[in-house]
């Protein structure tokens, strides 16, 4: 390249305002993708990953959706007419302001549409769209979550979670496959491993590429890598620092863990994922705006949990009842502005350090490694919900007569589960079950 040229390049890179290490950067990871294409154009491969078939389990999948979704969605809308023509014409009586009756209509809705979509999503994998599947799988995620959230709140634990926990499964699955940040992270480790460019990658993440959004939309990139180790990570760190202010305030120590099983406190951690995906476009702007929006997010999640678990489970794990700005009890002005601090100091000071921490997992054991906590953290998640649902039954006066209820009622009875989870306080006339 001549001088002029560089010269050229360098105010190029200067107006668009980078630095030197970022331009430093790009040009490592542009060396590594060029010697990766010479890979390619010696192997005879397909440069492009999203002109690529899909396999053949992968459409026989997409096959199975749209069957699914062509069979049942009518079947679904006709079921909500019937429901309506007979409420109108007064064949079917009900509460319309039972949480029984708001629950079951959200939930259909929520059918409805997470069953257009799987329609929609199988017809993209039969004609092997590949590079609209990891878009589609952001909105699926969550909606199969709140399908499978809303069937627990209304019918408790049983065969009725099985559809939406293996949809979820798979969706996790294709998401991973073809999210293009993490098809990134598997391409450029391929290129090292085959090409001997270490070095070249080294530069790039010791320059903070790793990890980032290089879309330049947020900070972080919003992959099941990255959200995961956040999770795991607010999970513990929430619990140390909830135990050490109730101790503080207090005088006493509290388990305020929320999993059976490990120093883990759920609530922090899908706090901490919310708040990072809500708040990852606003990591460059100002400290009151980040503020503010971490606060109202905070709160409505605290709110949300609360009536969630009161729901399903006629459990109250906090009453701020007579507190500032209390709504409902739920939430407060107080816990709200204790919300809005954390999400700043959380956007402006550790994510940018945490990030760091996560990408310094080994390549060799990161995907492994990955996949083995997330199984654990998952059948601990699994069993604290199967041990909430016999606790509920049991202080709901149910016949436990099935093995797994006993099992439960045996080695899960109601004094573990009061002395486990000791801020739960568990009403089952509370709940909005069927």
């Amino acid at each position: 390249m001549s001088e002029t040229a560089q010269s050229e390049s360098r105010s190029e890179d200067s107006a668009a305002g980078k630095t030197d290490g970022e331009i430093k950067a790009i040009a490592a990871e542009t060396e590594i993708a060029a010697i990766e294409e010479g890979g390619k154009q010696g192997t005879g491969e397909v440069g492009n990953p999203a002109d690529r078939r899909l396999p053949l389990i992968v459409r026989i999948y997409g096959i199975v959706m749209l069957i699914e979704g062509v069979v049942t969605l009518p079947f679904i809308v006709l079921s909500c007419l019937y429901v309506v023509q007979a409420v109108l014409s007064g064949d079917m009586t009900f509460d319309a302001l039972s949480l029984t009756t708001i629950l079951s209509a959200i939930h259909a809705v929520v059918l409805m549409v997470t069953t257009a979509c799987l329609t929609v999503f199988g017809v993209l994998l039969f004609r092997n769209k590949r590079r609209h599947i990891a878009q589609w799988t952001y909105l699926l995620i969550p909606l199969t979550l709140a399908e499978g959230l809303l069937s627990l709140a209304l019918k408790g634990l049983g065969l009725n979670l099985v559809s939406p926990a293996v949809q979820l499964v798979v969706l996790i699955a294709l998401h991973i496959t073809a999210d293009p940040s993490l098809r990134e992270e598997r391409r450029l480790q391929f290129a090292l491993r085959r090409m001997d460019a270490r070095s070249a990658y080294e530069n790039a993440a010791s320059q903070g590429m790793a990890g980032r959004d290089l879309t330049g939309k947020g900070y972080i990139s919003l992959d099941f890598f990255n959200l995961f180790w956040l999770f795991t990570i607010g999970c513990v760190f929430g619990l140390v620092i909830e135990t050490i202010y109730h101790f503080i305030l207090f005088g006493e120590y509290q388990d305020r863990a929320g999993f059976l099983w490990g120093p883990f406190s759920p609530i922090y951690g899908f706090g901490v994922v919310i708040v990072t995906v809500l708040l990852n476009h606003l990591w460059q702007s100002n400290w009151l705006l980040i503020f503010c929006s971490s606060a109202v997010i905070g709160g409505a999640f605290e709110y949300f949990t609360s009536w969630f678990m009161q729901a399903a489970f006629g459990i109250r794990a906090w009453d701020y009842t007579g507190q500032w700005l209390s709504i409902d009890g739920r939430t407060s002005g107080k816990y709200m502005f204790f919300w809005g601090i954390l999400g700043l100091v959380w956007v402006k000071l550790i994510l940018p350090r945490l990030l760091r921490l996560i990408q310094r997992i080994p390549w060799k054991i990161r995907y492994s490694l990955t996949l083995v906590c997330f199984i654990l953290i998952f059948v601990d998640g699994v069993m604290t919900l199967m041990a909430l649902d016999a606790w509920y039954s049991r202080m709901a006066g149910v016949a436990q007569n099935s093995p797994v209820s006993q099992f439960f009622a045996t080695y899960f009875n109601d004094d573990f589960m009061a002395h486990r989870f000791q801020t739960m306080k568990i009403d089952p006339s509370t709940a909005g079950r069927m």
